[in-house]
């Protein structure tokens, strides 16, 4: 709740700024003024809810709206991002105006609208590209972000043993159903797995936002999943920020996911072997860090080593410790067009196919969206690793 309120204050001041940009500046009269005000401050109620649901709200009657809410949230990202450029524009147009007012003065010619009228037209029409851009942008995310597609990948291992070359890995993860997706979004991502018929299934975390009490039951198709060698998980951050993560994975156990909590198991196949290895996400508190050490140890080193961890930032230790391949989500793919250029700063890999020192590193998009239901520019994914030996 605590958090909810200061998200809603830091909002509320967004909304008023806002208010200033997309009102005042433009000069925009009334009744239309009332009518924007009013849209604003009902979309950041709904904002709110969104927020809230999962956590706070029932998404049993939170979800719809709070859906509507989210998506606005992704149009005042691109609003804001739009509305700095036309203000910076703006300032660059009055401080180039009053330079050459200190010229010369121009010679008298025909009479011409005031400076002050254009400005204004110029300010309105840059002003309502804006909104419409920011508005259009979200509404093809939504889109986007509806429809996670199958990406197909080839993994060449130098290590790998003969008898698991051609083997096929499902990769899923960032599902986060309650607030704005629910039961009917794990059932679609579901079948779009047993679809592929995969060997083995890995879910690398952030299925949920919300508690056990109110997003437990949009999980259950995960009892759905089938694969030969097995179905196993590991938490995200997610899983700990509204609840206890243990708690979260003994609700995966019970659907049929086994979790890796800093452990090892082998999987076995043409009577060959490889360590799966499954840890806990980076920033976890207490008692749930991560402890690659702890799940490496007493482990054969030159068996193979298939790690799954949520951030990609956990495989530069990885690599000092010997595991051929990490497999891991929570980037999104930036989610957002341009958040992706930031993803750099936090983590060594945005998606896809890398090597990070002696570590292979595959980075899911993953299958659904944190916050607002929307993606532009990173399209959600279910990966379908097949491992292979280099040519």
């Amino acid at each position: 709740m605590i958090r909810l309120l200061m998200f809603g204050a830091v909002l509320a001041l967004v909304t008023f700024w806002l208010h200033r940009r997309l009102v005042r500046a433009p000069g925009l009269g009334r009744p239309w003024s009332i009518i924007v005000d009013a849209v604003l401050v009902s979309l950041w109620a709904l904002v709110i809810i969104g927020i809230g649901s999962g956590e706070v709200f029932d998404p049993g009657w939170a979800r719809i709206p709070g859906f509507v809410g989210m998506v606005w949230l992704a149009a005042v990202f691109y609003l804001i991002l739009g509305l700095l450029v036309v203000a910076v524009a703006s300032l660059l147009a009055r401080l180039l105006r009053s330079v050459r007012r200190r010229g010369p003065a121009p010679a008298a010619g025909p009479a011409v609208e005031p400076a002050g009228t254009s400005r204004r037209r110029v300010l309105q029409v840059a002003t309502a590209v804006v909104a419409v851009g920011a508005i259009a942008t979200a509404g093809y995310g939504v889109v986007e972000a509806a429809r996670p597609r199958i990406v197909r990948v080839r993994v060449p291992l130098r290590r790998l043993p003969p008898e698991f070359v051609g083997l096929r890995v499902a990769l899923v993860s960032d599902l986060h159903v309650g607030p704005t997706r629910g039961r009917e979004f794990t059932a679609r991502v579901v079948d779009l797995v047993n679809e592929q018929r995969p060997d083995l299934i890995v879910i690398a975390g952030d299925l949920i936002d919300g508690t056990v009490a109110k997003v437990a039951a949009d999980l259950e198709p995960l009892a759905e999943l089938v694969a030969p060698l097995g179905v196993f998980g590991v938490s995200g951050n997610h899983e700990f920020y509204a609840d206890d993560g243990g708690r979260w994975l003994d609700v995966w156990d019970r659907l049929g996911v086994r979790t890796l909590r800093n452990e090892r198991v082998s999987v076995n196949r043409d009577g060959a072997s490889i360590d799966l290895i499954g840890i806990h996400d980076y920033s976890s508190p207490k008692p749930y860090e991560p402890d690659l050490d702890a799940a490496l140890a007493g482990r054969d080193p030159s068996t193979f080593a298939l790690l799954i961890a949520h951030e990609p930032r956990q495989a530069l230790e990885a690599s000092d410790l010997g595991v051929d391949l990490q497999l891991s989500g929570h980037t999104h793919g930036g989610q957002m067009w341009p958040i992706r250029y930031l993803v750099p700063v936090q983590q060594p890999s945005v998606q896809g196919l890398d090597r990070i020192g002696n570590t292979t590193l595959y980075t899911t998009r993953g299958a659904g969206a944190w916050g607002p239901p929307v993606r532009v520019g990173a399209p959600p994914e279910v990966t379908i690793l097949t491992l292979d030996r280099p040519d």
